[in-house]
């Protein structure tokens, strides 16, 4: 089964998802998981199905918020023909909805990226220069903070590093330099 193309991907997130936060969103982990797929000298493929995943990975949040993301692996995504690793990763970045734990990867990778993105993202709307002199120190001290960003599980952020096999503080480093760009 082919994958579809980046466009065909953007189009269908746009065709389920009308918030531009929650867009912005995808669209950051999609930057991530592409940025560590290249790190890790993934194929061109792999790197394509990396950056999808990160994309679409919240695809039925918005339209089917009690369903997610069981609409999206169950129905949505093989209707347009996505490929099962991807539905797969996308079914483990939400283990406790699913049952289905992130083991391979690519479903290790889009775990300890979904959360860190989001709450790297909130970091950055404090700050006037965004990502620009971010340093891990200021993500770090947040996270110790549960009021800032409150909706965001910091042992899912500290469980997904784990999974990765990096130090919390190195995963936080590679996403600054990510979203720098």
């Amino acid at each position: 089964m082919s994958l579809p193309s980046r466009s065909e991907s953007e189009k269908l997130l746009g065709e389920y998802i009308q918030n531009e936060n929650l867009i912005n969103h995808c669209e950051m982990v999609a930057q991530a998981m592409e940025a560590y797929a290249t790190h890790l000298e993934k194929s061109e493929k792999e790197v394509e199905e990396w950056w999808t995943a990160g994309l679409l990975h919240d695809l039925d949040w918005e339209k089917y918020p009690d369903e997610h993301p069981n609409k999206a692996i169950d129905v949505i995504l093989p209707k347009h023909g996505y490929p099962q690793n991807i539905i797969d990763a996308i079914a483990a970045h939400a283990p406790e909805r699913t049952g289905k734990k992130p083991e391979t990867e690519i479903e290790r990778y889009l775990y300890a990226c979904d959360e860190l993105s989001g709450f790297m993202n909130a970091v950055s709307l404090m700050r006037p220069n965004k990502f620009e002199d971010m340093k891990v120190k200021s993500v770090t001290k947040n996270l110790k903070d549960a009021k800032f960003a409150a909706n965001i599980p910091r042992e899912d952020v500290k469980k997904g590093a784990e999974l990765i096999g990096k130090e919390l503080r190195d995963h936080i480093a590679f996403l600054i330099d990510v979203y720098r760009t």
